[in-house]
């Protein structure tokens, strides 16, 4: 066995029988340990994440490092918040989640899920709405039956930021396209990713098929069930305990309306090199919220260059060490990409050491089905990233 002494107690539970090191650019090693962290407990998540978003982690993830080295009441940050997952957990256990992204999506998908309305609050607000009423503002008659999407721009154009509207117009965009009759769309690609009107067309001729009647507003109180399913007491508690103090918004993750030495632990994962395309995935549902997927597709780093992406991950080391309590954590994690070319820990490690940060650790979550001799490839995802590979560092 290891010797687990000089590792931080927060996360001793952290020792595996296999272990590495990285080297840095000082000369001195990082240990890398190997080892099933999370992902068996994967269906012990509560329902409230079960919303859509493309490259989002399970909420095990979080909630590994949240219940080690955070106490209730404890700041929960995620500077590249996607889908709220980092948040919502951290709400869930009684944290304080600081949400943050530059695409205003992400607290569409996020706060809501952290206010939680109660589910006759949410009927009585849909029964509010009238079915019909609005006509489209572009061509969307290849996703839609004519009823459904006047029943869906009607709703659109009636939503407005109280706390029940803003749950329902989390739902309505997670239920917006699909491949099964749960979503408002005939069978298009999973809820995470929107083809374009022509290839949707063309999908349609291929299959023979047009779009049936959807009715949205059972259709989100069915979700509405779903996602409420489950949920303790105790979480429902929690939620309604740190409300008030969630912080969201909406920025360059360098530069956050965060007061320094304010956050225990940091659980981000960053845009990747090049590989997701956030804005064509997401026209529709800005559409629905009435964002321009143009502009805000701009201001997601998507960086070709490697060096181009380091230096931008250096700034945001920067930003988080500013934010980060004397004693407080980050886990960053990362993907492998360009055919394990490229392990983007390697990448972190010295600007995370560089802004200030005592790097601690890497940590590769390995699955049951991926063997040791193939933790460094991409044997088990070839097409795409290999996720949970973390950088765990502490600010000293």
């Amino acid at each position: 066995m290891i010797d687990t002494s000089t590792l931080p107690n927060p996360l001793a539970d952290m020792m595996s029988d296999t272990m590495l090191t990285i080297s840095t650019d000082g000369g001195g090693t990082i240990p890398c340990w190997v080892k099933e962290y999370w992902t068996s407990q994967q269906r012990q998540a509560s329902n409230l994440h079960e919303v859509s978003y493309r490259a989002c982690y399970k909420p095990q993830l979080p909630r590994f490092f949240i219940e080690r080295v955070t106490t209730p009441g404890d700041v929960v940050l995620d500077p590249f918040g996607g889908r709220g997952t980092t948040a919502v957990e951290a709400a869930l256990l009684g944290r304080v989640p600081y949400n943050n992204d530059v695409n205003p999506l992400s607290e569409i998908f996020a706060r809501p899920r952290v206010e939680l309305p109660s589910y006759d609050a949410i009927t009585h607000r849909l029964q509010q709405i009238p079915k019909e009423g609005s006509s489209p503002d572009i061509d969307l008659s290849m996703f839609y039956h004519p009823q459904t999407l006047e029943e869906l721009c009607t709703l659109r154009d009636r939503l407005t930021d109280s706390p029940e509207d803003r749950w329902i117009r989390m739902v309505a965009t997670n239920r917006l396209t699909g491949h099964s009759p749960g979503f408002f769309s005939v069978y298009t690609l999973p809820p995470n990713q929107a083809v374009s009107q022509d290839s949707q067309i063309k999908i349609n001729a291929k299959r023979n098929q047009v779009p049936e009647y959807r009715d949205v507003h059972a259709l989100i109180l069915k979700k509405n069930r779903q996602l409420m399913k489950g949920l303790s007491p105790q979480q429902i508690q929690n939620l309604a305990s740190v409300r008030s103090e969630a912080m969201w918004s909406c920025c360059d993750a360098r530069s956050m309306p965060i007061a320094a030495n304010t956050v225990q632990l940091t659980v981000t994962s960053p845009p990747f090199l090049d590989i997701v395309q956030y804005t064509q995935d997401n026209w529709l549902r800005c559409w629905f919220n009435k964002l321009d997927s143009e502009a805000i597709g701009k201001q997601i780093k998507c960086l070709a260059s490697v060096d181009e992406w380091q230096r931008f991950i250096g700034e945001v080391f920067v930003e988080l060490y500013r934010v980060t309590k004397p004693g407080g954590w980050v886990a960053f994690e990362v993907g492998e990409v360009r055919k394990a070319t490229v392990r983007l820990e390697e990448l972190v490690i010295p600007v995370a050491i560089q802004a200030g940060f005592t790097v601690e650790c890497v940590m590769i979550n390995q699955q049951q089905f991926t063997k040791t001799a193939n933790i460094w490839g991409t044997s088990n995802n070839t097409a795409g990233t290999n996720t949970n590979r973390l950088v765990v560092a502490r600010k000293a």
